[in-house]
């Protein structure tokens, strides 16, 4: 009897080794598939024009590395000023949203008045609105306004998001109402509540916001591209077309790679070093209490 759960319980360990080898091979394989691409534009900028051109079959390495792509990316656009303008956005707008969205999660988790429960439902509705209507209203507006070309052209339509809003309010609903009515019963306001509970507490999910908010904006095309034509207010995703249009030509891929890692290597960093904290904010945003 005892043999026969001694072979049972070694088929069992077995089949849970070959599982866990089946299942390491998959993510190996997967992460060569994601990481692949991002090989090949490296590579691709290590190499000379010549020899980019020389390849009638496209080669996994170079004999003959060269960084002479990455001096261009600086010489041939203003690449530096792209880079400028870009952070004074992202900063901006970034810290901007935080502000709007913590209060308005803020008023919607822990003040009472009436018709929140009404105004936030149609505050949600606001998802299901396409964004090419949202990207056309805030361009007749901005336009009417005078702001094309500016920095507040820029900003001022991406301070807010239901989706964070959202998101920031079920981690406030999260916390215990005790601490609140201990806090009141104390003296303490509720902005002083909100400042010294409430953003320590929910801290990883302020984390994780701050950084999607910053790749959205370091990514952020298609409105930039709209309301602005005017080369000084440039943010370094519009500066890839310029680079493309008026910098090394549509046929130098190896010096538009370099422009490309360039660009991509701030928000590379970015996600290495706080992954841990993206994770801990979206799984604690899916659960309460």
């Amino acid at each position: 009897m005892n043999h026969d759960y001694q072979a049972i319980e070694k088929k069992a360990r077995t089949r849970r080794t070959v599982l866990r080898i089946i299942t390491y091979l998959f993510l190996v394989f997967w992460g060569l598939v994601v990481l692949f691409p991002f090989y090949w534009m490296i590579l691709t900028s290590l190499k000379s024009y010549g020899a980019y051109n020389s390849e009638y079959v496209p080669k996994f390495w170079t004999s003959s590395p060269t960084l002479q792509n990455y001096a261009d990316a600086f010489t041939a656009v203003p690449l530096a000023r792209y880079f400028g303008n870009t952070i004074v956005f992202t900063v901006a707008t970034t810290a901007i949203m935080l502000v709007v969205i913590t209060l308005a999660a803020f008023a919607f988790a822990r003040l009472q008045f009436k018709g929140k429960n009404l105004a936030f439902t149609l505050f949600l509705s606001l998802m299901m609105i396409p964004t090419e209507l949202v990207v056309i209203t805030n361009f007749v507006t901005i336009t009417n306004w005078g702001m094309r070309n500016t920095f507040w052209g820029l900003i001022l339509p991406s301070v807010t998001s239901v989706f964070y809003i959202y998101l920031l309010k079920e981690n406030f609903e999260g916390i215990p109402d005790e601490l609140y009515y201990a806090a009141k019963v104390d003296g303490c306001s509720d902005f002083r509540y909100l400042t010294r509970v409430m953003l320590p507490i929910c801290q990883p999910t302020i984390v994780t916001i701050t950084i999607l908010k910053v790749i959205e904006c370091w990514n952020s095309y298609v409105w930039p591209r709209l309301i602005t034509d005017d080369a000084a207010y440039f943010l370094v995703s519009n500066g890839i077309q310029e680079i493309r249009e008026n910098g090394f030509g549509r046929e130098n891929i190896p010096a538009m790679m370099a422009a490309v890692v360039v660009i991509s290597v701030p928000l590379i960093v970015l996600f290495l070093l706080f992954h841990k904290k993206i994770m801990a904010g979206v799984s604690r945003g899916g659960t309460k209490g």
